[in-house]
């Protein structure tokens, strides 16, 4: 009787303990793709800069699971910009990708909303992701949430 007791505890307990780990925010980076490639490697979309349709690899390159702390600053439009110091693994991905794929595109997402399209122009191995503008306070209240600024530690 006091075992069952016991297994129907964690049964409830369990659930509540993974939601507690879930992030609010959300980062994704994306490779430009082959429009060959078919609807189970890509994503069909319209560039936001350029407004041409392109399609984008599924699966990104980097993730939210890949930041350590960030640093965000006003920009000029009146949106914000952001700093993302990433992780060892996500400091690999982006060296990674900024030599072998130079000369194409990233796609870059917060928040589920496209903020930046940038073309791999350089070799990228400090581990720094930079977003100079389109993200809200609203973007910047759910990070400080989920990540502390660089050099701080989180709470």
């Amino acid at each position: 009787m006091r075992r069952t007791a016991v297994w129907l505890l964690l049964a409830f307990l369990l659930p509540a303990l993974s939601e507690a780990k879930k992030l609010r925010s959300t980062l994704r980076v994306h490779l430009e793709a082959n429009a060959l490639d078919g609807p189970v490697f890509s994503t069909p979309m319209r560039s936001p800069s350029t407004g041409k349709s392109l399609a984008i690899q599924k699966k990104p390159t980097i993730s939210e699971q890949d930041v350590v702390a960030y640093t965000p600053y006003p920009a000029a439009d009146g949106s914000y910009g952001v700093l993302f110091q990433l992780t060892d693994h996500g400091k690999l991905a982006l060296d990674t990708l900024s030599v072998e794929k130079r000369g194409t595109n990233i796609y870059i997402f917060v928040n589920g909303r496209g903020v930046a399209e940038l073309q791999i122009d350089r070799r990228v191995s400090d581990g720094k992701l930079y977003v100079a503008s389109g993200l809200s306070q609203k973007d910047l209240d759910l990070m400080k949430k989920d990540w502390p600024l660089i050099g701080q530690r989180k709470k």
